[in-house]
């Protein structure tokens, strides 16, 4: 089996070629980016792959049965940049695509969600055999800003008591690999998240634990926070999208207690304590 996976630049793409390299007896693996020679430390057959530019796309996808489509990050260019991939699968008879899409997609009031069911509908169309992802957040996502809640004894959010259903890339990762190689996993949707849920205030707690120092989690309202955003360096419209985001996660938009993650894995998501320990090694 020959499997390609797109945005093997970036971090979940990276940890996916690692878990398919594992694997001894999962067939070629391709690795598909802008720039090849970001990814030629990977040690797989690397190709050119840039969802805008459509005449390339076919060509890369030569050879490919099975295709991991990981979601491209320009939010608001992702359905034509999508449906562009999907066509030249089609056009390079790719078997099967795998999409990275998001959690509960169908009914979530992210902002992100229509764009990842817009891709949904056009898999759907396509007529090529598929398999969606519904990823959650990653931990990361939130653990990533536990330096600045370190030097400032305090973390933000406008979650309030929202619970989030967060697992680790490694975790998604894995899951990934795993429906890549196996028909069995493969031709439904998967509603991934992590096995247990914790509020913003559960992380400021495990990052107090974790240093011994007393964080404590603040809630804001959104004008506020996007405005704490945007003096930490973040642009004013990432700062605004996070800080409604974080409205709807109080909404319950991030909670899922399927378990289905940790059933594809074979093992138990990392737990926040973990994570959390992790980024503040």
């Amino acid at each position: 089996m020959t499997i390609a996976v797109t945005g093997a630049s970036g971090q979940l793409g990276r940890l996916v070629i690692e878990n398919l390299k594992a694997d001894a007896g999962v067939g070629d693996i391709i690795a598909l980016a802008r720039t090849p020679s970001k990814i030629a430390d990977l040690g797989v057959t690397a190709r050119a792959f840039d969802y805008d530019v459509a005449d390339q796309l076919a060509s890369a996808l030569e050879g490919v049965q099975t295709l991991l489509l990981i979601s491209a990050s320009e939010i608001g260019r992702r359905v034509p940049q999508h449906v562009a991939v999907i066509e030249a699968a089609k056009a390079a008879s790719v078997e099967h695509i795998v999409y990275t899409s998001l959690l509960k997609a169908d009914t979530s009031t992210i902002a992100l969600a229509p764009e990842h069911v817009a891709t949904e509908e056009a898999l759907m169309a396509s007529g090529v055999a598929h398999t969606v992802l519904r990823n959650g957040w990653y931990t990361e996502n939130y653990t990533i800003g536990l330096g600045a809640a370190f030097e400032h004894k305090t973390l933000i959010g406008a979650a309030a008591d929202g619970k989030i259903s967060s697992a680790t890339r490694e975790d998604y990762a894995l899951a990934a690999a795993k429906v890549l190689r196996d028909p069995a996993l493969q031709g439904t949707t998967h509603e991934l998240a992590g096995d247990s849920s914790y509020t913003l205030a559960d992380l400021a707690a495990a990052a107090s634990a974790h240093t011994g120092d007393t964080i404590r989690y603040v809630n804001l309202p959104v004008p506020d926070l996007a405005v704490a955003y945007t003096q930490a360096g973040m642009p004013e419209d990432f700062a605004m999208f996070l800080a409604a985001t974080d409205v709807e996660v109080s909404k319950g938009a991030l909670f899922d207690d399927s378990g289905i993650l940790g059933k594809i894995i074979g093992r138990p998501t990392t737990p926040l304590d973990v994570a959390v320990a992790h980024a503040l090694s």
